[in-house]
């Protein structure tokens, strides 16, 4: 009895209603793109138009509002999400970490730690203007994504791309440096550069490969003494292969 009692004195679970949930998405998209309410309305306007439009043509102006009203409400959540994915990218832009917000934006089949392999500050105190690499692993093969000022990043890039290619011979190397500039890579073109490279890697291959990677020395190896790596969102554990 006593039991009963205790269980009915707790709080129910909250159920998050969907439409708070969708509402909660659109002000935060809100805030960062103001024109996105017009953009929705829009999308929504037009499905309408063009269901009436046929309803009309057709002789059956009701049957294909019925229609059109649930497409018009997925018109405008495609919008949503665009915008907002949009927003998300154009936020990440010049930010550290700015690789792992696009990585988390791909697709299944890709591999990656959710903190830099490498690091390089030339003083404790600069860790923000730190040259980091962050690495995936897909069917094309390991890629490497340098961060941080162009020199130092393109040294850490090319002693990375050495290891990996020790510990994993013959499996193609992919470097890029992420950034806003000219000739960088930015996290709203990563996914679309990714999937233009060309497949080497079954997934057993890739098993293998990420299993030999783990192999490598940590993170704190060119860290200079003072520096807390973490704040560039480290996960020791993974590194470490668990």
């Amino acid at each position: 009895m006593a039991r009963k009692d205790t269980a009915a004195t707790q709080a129910p679970k909250e159920t998050r209603n969907p439409f708070k949930r969708t509402y909660d998405v659109y002000k935060t998209v809100k805030m960062i793109d103001p024109k996105v309410g017009l953009w929705m309305l829009l999308a929504f306007a037009v499905v309408i138009a063009v269901g009436l439009l046929i309803g009309w043509l057709t002789g059956h102006p009701w049957l294909t509002l019925i229609v059109a009203i649930p497409a018009a409400l997925l018109a405008a959540m495609v919008i949503l999400a665009r915008r907002g994915e949009a927003a998300a990218f154009a936020q990440m832009e010049g930010q550290k970490g700015a690789t792992l917000g696009g990585l988390k934006m791909m697709r299944r089949g890709w591999y990656y730690d959710e903190e830099p392999v490498a690091a390089d500050a030339a003083k404790a105190n600069e860790i923000h203007n730190a040259a980091v690499v962050f690495r995936a692993v897909g069917k094309p093969g390991v890629v490497l994504f340098g961060e941080g000022p162009h020199g130092r990043a393109a040294k850490l890039l090319e002693k990375e791309k050495k290891k990996v290619a020790r510990v994993a011979p013959g499996v193609p190397i992919h470097t890029f440096h992420v950034g806003s500039e000219e000739g960088e890579l930015t996290p709203k073109k990563m996914r679309w550069t990714l999937t233009r490279l060309k497949p080497a890697l079954s997934k057993e291959e890739m098993s293998v490969v990420l299993k030999r990677l783990r192999s490598l020395p940590g993170i704190r190896q060119g860290v200079p003494a003072g520096v807390d790596p973490t704040s560039v969102r480290m996960n020791r554990k993974a590194l470490r292969g668990k």
